[in-house]
């Protein structure tokens, strides 16, 4: 995959790792960039910064996200690449109100389903196409402090491998996205306000820029690998868990109970 003369549609692309990609897409010779975010304002943004076409969309609305790929169709005739970057991270366990956890699902992993819907029709009658999904590395391990968004992230990365199974022979290739720390307002927030989830993660590796984990993406896309891992010790851990995950479970519980005594 080269996003060179690529049409490219990017959710939650108003900040962070989103306004990254959106930026190094538009730099790496895309044809079109459609920059969406629920705030208008940051997308317009972004969109004027790169040359690209602001869309305000809220992602948990399938109805938003049909029309933003019909209008994206209607005006370039393809989308080449569309990325589900849009996520929220709530903190919190089993006390987390029912309302929260599913308000998180629908960001997180309904609104893949929302996106695949909209696009994946156009991708199977050109023959051609590539849904790349951010998802975490709690998607592939899991994040204390924070159930919901371990949970849907896990959903997220599951949905992403069924779609890379069922429509990969069908010309349409899939990649997740699955990063540790990033310095986005998504997680420096929560280490200012102090989060469980927000220490764990930034003690269990270094902090990427959101331009670092934009490179990653062009790389991965290039060798269309199915999980892109800006933090290449994600491997490792994903490899320890599975081999026992007895000894990984009662790594991840030290490694907590080391961040809540410090």
């Amino acid at each position: 995959m080269d996003v060179k003369g690529a049409v490219i549609v990017v959710t939650g692309a108003g900040s962070g790792i989103g306004a990254a990609l959106a930026r190094r897409f538009a730099a790496g010779g895309a044809t079109a960039v459609v920059v969406s975010d629920r705030d208008a304002a940051a997308a317009a943004s972004v969109a004027a910064e790169i040359g690209g076409r602001a869309v305000r969309t809220d992602v948990t609305d399938e109805t938003a996200v049909a029309a933003l790929v019909e209008q994206t169709l209607a005006e370039y005739g393809r989308i080449d690449l569309f990325c589900c970057n849009a996520g929220v991270s709530v903190g919190g366990g089993l006390e987390v109100e029912t309302k929260t956890w599913l308000d998180t699902f629908a960001v997180n992993t309904l609104a893949h389903v929302h996106a695949a819907r909209a696009v994946v029709p156009s991708m199977l009658e050109r023959g051609s196409g590539y849904l790349l999904n951010v998802v975490s590395a709690a998607g592939l391990l899991t994040m204390p402090g924070d159930a919901p968004y371990a949970v849907t992230k896990h959903a997220a990365l599951a949905l992403a491998e069924w779609l890379a199974v069922t429509y990969g022979d069908k010309g349409i290739r899939v990649s997740a996205v699955c990063p540790l720390g990033v310095a986005t307002p998504l997680l420096l927030d929560g280490l200012r306000e102090g989060h469980a989830a927000a220490r764990v993660v930034a003690a269990s590796g270094t902090l990427l820029t959101a331009e670092d984990v934009a490179e990653a993406v062009i790389d991965g896309l290039a060798a269309e690998k199915f999980l892109i891992l800006p933090h290449p010790e994600v491997s490792g851990y994903y490899a320890q868990k599975a081999a026992d995950p007895d000894r990984w479970l009662a790594g991840i519980r030290h490694l907590a109970r080391k961040v809540e005594e410090s």
